[in-house]
């Protein structure tokens, strides 16, 4: 005899707290381990960059580990590493609850423990759900792979690369030596 699958809504998520480090993948919950010292570290330092250009130049805002609500009945709610979420749209996507619908930019940044596969569904939804691009930074191999709905993926390597985001976040650029130290 089989046993159904009791689904978990976005708001039961919700109401788990701050101290339950899950996402939600269609109604299901997904653990979150804590991160390691690299991957944090590259998250320090590009939310420093990030979030320093994004108020000087007034474009918007610069978050992380906030859920987003990718998907409805059964619910996906995705909690990248850092997003950005234009002035014009912070309003709509502010208040308690998480926010229903996608930033602009979603960064992830890979784990020891990430799959491949997984890190491959996670960059589909966000592209399903409107995210404008998609940043998957690879601290161990030093690269970042883009991804955009409109264009095929992109992988950039080398200290001397150069990031840019176009007209999300116009005249931006860093090389993934400044993100890698």
């Amino acid at each position: 005899m089989s046993q159904a699958i009791r689904l978990v809504t976005a708001d039961e998520l919700q109401r788990m707290g701050s101290d339950a480090r899950y996402e939600l993948v269609k109604g299901q919950l997904v653990a979150m381990s804590p991160i390691g010292y690299s991957h944090g570290a590259t998250v320090a330092r590009l939310i420093a960059m990030l979030g320093r250009y994004v108020n000087d130049h007034r474009l918007g805002e610069v978050v992380t580990e906030v859920g987003f609500v990718l998907r409805s009945n059964p619910d996906t709610v995705r909690a990248p590493d850092i997003a950005f979420v234009r002035n014009d749209r912070v309003a709509a996507l502010e208040g308690p609850r998480f926010p229903r619908g996608a930033p602009d930019i979603a960064i992830e940044v890979l784990s020891p423990e990430d799959r491949p596969a997984e890190v491959g569904e996670k960059v589909d939804e966000y592209l399903h759900a409107g995210v404008s691009v998609i940043l998957v930074f690879d601290p161990r191999k030093r690269s970042v792979a883009i991804h955009r709905a409109s264009e095929a993926g992109v992988v950039l390597s080398g200290d001397n690369a150069i990031l840019e985001f176009g007209d999300l976040l116009p005249g931006f650029s860093c090389t993934l030596g400044e993100i890698f130290k």
